[in-house]
């Protein structure tokens, strides 16, 4: 039986987004456990740096820029550059 977990990441791989940019917490390690090889995740260490960048990549390559932020605070830390890139219309996605 295929997991959550596979299953989410051939949809990101369906979708042409391979790389992925974040500060996570404990909450989020589930989703990096077992990386996938082809995929690249940029650890940052401060979660607005992470959604501006995601916001950057997502706007020079027209693909969606996937961060991965820890669930609480990591989100509020993230929260003024989340409305910017949201002003923006900027696609962004977030396993969280």
């Amino acid at each position: 039986m295929t997991s959550v977990h596979d299953l989410t990441y051939d949809l990101l791989r369906r979708h042409g987004v391979t790389n992925g940019l974040g500060n996570p917490g404990s909450n989020e390690l589930p989703f990096l456990k077992d990386f996938p090889s082809d995929f690249r995740h940029f650890l940052c260490l401060r979660e607005g740096v992470a959604v501006g960048m995601a916001d950057g990549y997502a706007q020079a390559t027209g693909k969606p820029g996937l961060i991965n932020l820890h669930s609480a605070a990591g989100t509020g830390n993230g929260m003024g550059a989340l409305a910017n890139a949201w002003n923006c219309h900027t696609p962004l996605m977030t396993p969280d």
